[in-house]
């Protein structure tokens, strides 16, 4: 079930958003650009992307305990960067799907 959540989310959040987009009346830069231009919703989208910076350090530091090479995150990256919550939860489900990694921990 831990490694369905995720998988669930993603999978939901993505047919909505791809939904929105292909009814959207405008482009996603423009959106963006409409967003940033009234305070109110530029301190949503200001908020919403300093929760991704810091989903990108996780990945990031998960990455590497992983050690896999910083080449492996960066499609979660770059997806992060333009549809913020997708990125993380890919990850999510990828990382999920590939195990834990082997740290010698007990």
């Amino acid at each position: 079930m831990k490694k369905m959540l995720p998988l669930v989310v993603l999978l939901a959040f993505t047919a909505y958003t791809a939904f929105a987009m292909f009814h959207a009346e405008q482009s996603l830069i423009d959106f963006g650009i409409e967003l940033m231009s009234s305070l109110d919703t530029a301190q949503v989208v200001i908020d919403l992307y300093i929760l991704a910076a810091l989903a990108c350090i996780w990945m990031y530091r998960d990455n590497k305990a992983r050690h896999r090479p910083l080449i492996a995150i960066a499609p979660y990256l770059v997806i992060t960067l333009f549809f913020v919550s997708i990125g993380p939860l890919l990850y999510l489900v990828v990382r999920g799907f590939a195990g834990e990694p082997n740290t010698g921990r007990a």
